[in-house]
């Protein structure tokens, strides 16, 4: 029986000890002075050079005494088994290790001789630079709770700031004896006692009687909570299944830190608690059934959306990016990755690598911000793999979400505000906020109703997402690249129709698209011989040869990862020549769009040619530097982006059945003739069928084409107008 009672403290270890891998268990005192040796003597950058010592964690305690961030892999580093308990019991261990960090405060001050008062509120973050545990929620399992987990996500909501008491204290009504009871943290509450301890004291009967304690607000010590909701990020949900969240709690110095959109790493304790649903459903006894959470202990906002922090690069990845970057032929090799399996559309190829490299974000003095990011629209015929160049940016971009617009709202792509059971207003993100910089993509672009449309002009062109609704008025980030796909409104291209009815949008989402390209299903023999072989020839090597799969997979891993470093290492910026040549340029277009609109009637261009277009060829130019990974843009980017931007928006304008038409004076006689025998087979307010008129004006000697370019014609004067899809012809004057 000898050192029985040795320490002053008996205890028996009651933890099951035949779990493989179970971390070894320290007493309390023990674990609190190996946490004060930590803080106080842990180094970084030593390895034996006495002169570059730096005492990590008691130079941050000097410089903030109400936070401090410690690194996880650190305290594993000092002592193995404490960061182990650190892990396995972090209610148990973390309050030890606060108590250890007030105390090395408090000692570092009396040695300064400092008459500062130990800060009550010192609170420790946990972090780490490995990913430990469960990599995502669908890997949590019941044998995780109550131990630390590391969960990566995207905040979409979070609730207004309440106030949890961490001590309570209580006075009964009869003998006025005051009583503290300690709050459980997170979800948990105090127990509040239904009789009073003091009143049987001395062998006196209670006289005090049931429930006499009333709280008192005054003395009771508060801090800041806030309820967040942790989502799955998209790129990570499996396909046809819906992202699954969580509740994060958090507490003190992290309230009001994080907005909905945000991109982040939490550290937490894995708890449960009884929901008011099931409490209500199974009944006073039902606590068998319990909700996970989430109480935070380290947060940790990722930057530029990639995952934990900036993106690592190794010495080998950055030295074979240059290697890449330094080839002449770069920018070929880079188009070639995009949509292999697509045939043609070259230059929709160049658009799309555009899009994922970006421009340079810019902040003026003033404050203000320029985007970067650049947005395409592909307009035109079915079957012409405009879904297809969308999924393989989706699939492509380190951040993405892929959407179709008839199954999207206004709220669906920006935010909302929703009204949880207990009755308070939550601010949920939605695409374009859960994609910040990433890349949305959406699909059926034209079946989106006109107030949805409206409601992304600002999210297109500011980046940002505005909300005032049921009294919460704040402003949301949405620095997303779009990525659309729309048909016209008679579902193909119409070479008879003008570009205004063909491309059935506002000029006002349409100045927000820096390229617009005109898709058409060419009918050609030897194209469409060359399509179906192709498209035979992709069939039959599908899984065919793993060998090739597999170089196809390393070079998409290649371009992703290539995609990442120019993101983030380089901002290419225009050259005085470079800009010199841009300016030249952009009043070109203008005057050539000016005499165009004069000499055709003066009708304006459908998709108007503006400074937003000119801020377009800007980020093109970068875009194409950024490839290159060269920081100043040159005359022969500026020059590139030009021939892109005419091959793709200035087509689109040029399009159009009478668009650029010269007729000679026989020419216009004929249409004339044309025109009058129309109005005299067609009363005024009358309806035709188009093919009927054009059949019957055939079978009296007119040319059919010269029909359909006279109906046109009268229906830009606004004498006629199309119904049910160019169907029918309706004589208006």
């Amino acid at each position: 029986m000898s050192g029985f009672d040795i320490g002053a403290v008996s205890w028996s270890q009651q933890r099951s000890t035949d779990l493989e891998g179970e971390a070894p268990y320290l007493e309390r005192h023990a674990a609190q002075a190996k946490f004060y040796e930590f803080l106080r003597t842990f180094q970084i950058g030593t390895e034996g050079q006495q002169s570059s010592e730096v005492y990590k964690y008691s130079d941050a305690l000097i410089k903030d005494k109400t936070r401090l961030r410690v690194d996880l892999q650190d305290v594993k580093l000092f002592d193995p088994d404490l960061g182990a308990c650190l892990q396995r019991a972090p209610t148990e261990f973390l309050p030890l290790l606060e108590a250890a960090a007030r105390e090395r405060v408090q000692r570092s001050d009396r040695q300064e001789e400092e008459s500062a008062q130990v800060p009550c509120d010192l609170q420790v973050f946990l972090h780490s630079t490995a990913q430990f545990g469960p990599a995502s929620m669908r890997e949590l399992m019941s044998s995780h709770v109550s131990q630390l987990v590391m969960m990566p996500g995207i905040v979409t909501h979070a609730a207004t700031r309440k106030h949890k008491a961490t001590y309570v204290r209580m006075e009964c009504k009869t003998c006025h004896t005051v009583r503290t009871v300690t709050c459980k943290p997170g979800f948990g509450g105090a127990m509040i006692p239904r009789t009073c301890d003091a009143a049987t004291v001395g062998g006196q009967g209670n006289t005090c009687g049931q429930d006499p304690f009333t709280i008192l607000p005054g003395k009771t010590q508060f801090v800041d909570q806030q309820q967040l909701k942790l989502q799955e990020r998209p790129e990570e949900v499996p396909t046809g299944e819906l992202p699954q969240s969580m509740t994060l709690i958090v507490d003190r110095h992290l309230v009001g830190k994080i907005s909905p959109g945000t991109r982040v790493t939490v550290i937490g304790i894995y708890s449960i608690y009884q929901s008011k649903e099931a409490k209500n459903r199974d009944g006073k006894g039902g606590v068998a059934i319990k909700q996970p959470y989430l109480r935070v202990v380290g947060l940790e906002e990722d930057i530029e959306g990639d995952s934990h922090n900036s993106p690592t690069f190794t010495m080998e990845e950055e030295a074979a990016f240059k290697a890449f970057a330094a080839q002449p032929n770069v920018h070929e090799q880079i188009f070639s990755k995009v949509a292999p399996n697509i045939f043609g559309h070259a230059d929709i190829k160049k658009a799309v690598a555009c899009l994922l490299f970006g421009g340079s974000r810019k902040r003026m003095p003033d404050g203000t911000a320029r985007r970067g990011d650049i947005n395409v629209l592909l307009m035109g015929d079915p079957s012409t793999a405009k879904s297809q160049f969308l999924k393989f940016a989706a699939k492509t971009a380190p951040i993405s979400v892929y959407t179709s617009g008839k199954g999207s709202s206004a709220a669906g792509l920006t935010a909302t505000v929703v009204k949880d059971n207990s009755g308070e207003f939550f601010l949920e993100g939605g695409a374009m906020v859960l994609a910040d910089n990433g890349v949305v993509c959406i699909d059926e672009f034209d079946k989106m109703r006109p107030e949805d449309r409206v409601a992304i002009h600002e999210a297109m062109e500011q980046q940002t997402i505005s909300i005032a609704k049921a009294g919460i008025t704040t402003m949301l980030k949405s620095r997303t690249s779009v990525l659309a796909a729309a048909n016209p409104p008679s579902g193909r291209y119409d070479d008879m129709k003008t570009a205004q009815e063909n491309i059935d949008l506002q000029t006002t989402i349409l100045s927000r698209f820096d390229l617009i390209f005109i898709v058409k299903d060419e009918r050609s023999m030897e194209r469409d011989k060359r399509i179906a072989q192709h498209v035979i020839q992709v069939h039959r090597d599908a899984g065919s040869a793993p060998e090739a799969d597999e170089e196809d997979k390393k070079a998409e891993e290649f371009l992703k990862r290539y995609l990442e470093y120019c993101r983030v290492k380089c901002q290419p910026r225009l050259t005085q020549r470079a800009a010199t040549t841009l300016v030249t340029e952009y009043v070109e277009i203008r005057d050539e769009v000016r005499t165009s609109a004069l000499t055709g009637g003066g009708d304006l261009p459908a998709v108007p040619i503006t400074v937003r277009q000119l801020e377009a060829v800007i980020r093109i130019s970068e875009s194409l530097a950024r490839m290159q990974l060269q920081v100043d843009v040159t005359e022969n980017h500026v020059q590139q982006a030009m021939d892109l931007f005419r091959t793709s928006t200035m087509d689109a304008v040029r399009s159009g059945a009478t668009e650029g038409m010269v007729f000679t004076e026989e020419q216009k006689g004929e249409m004339h003739n044309v025109q009058v025998q129309i109005k005299r087979r067609v009363s005024i307010g009358g309806f035709v069928s188009e093919a009927h008129l054009v059949e019957e004006l055939v079978r009296i000697g007119m040319d059919g084409s010269l029909v359909r370019r006279a109906l046109c014609y009268l229906v830009q004067q606004g004498e006629f107008e199309y119904k049910k899809e160019r169907r029918l012809v309706h004589r208006l004057q």
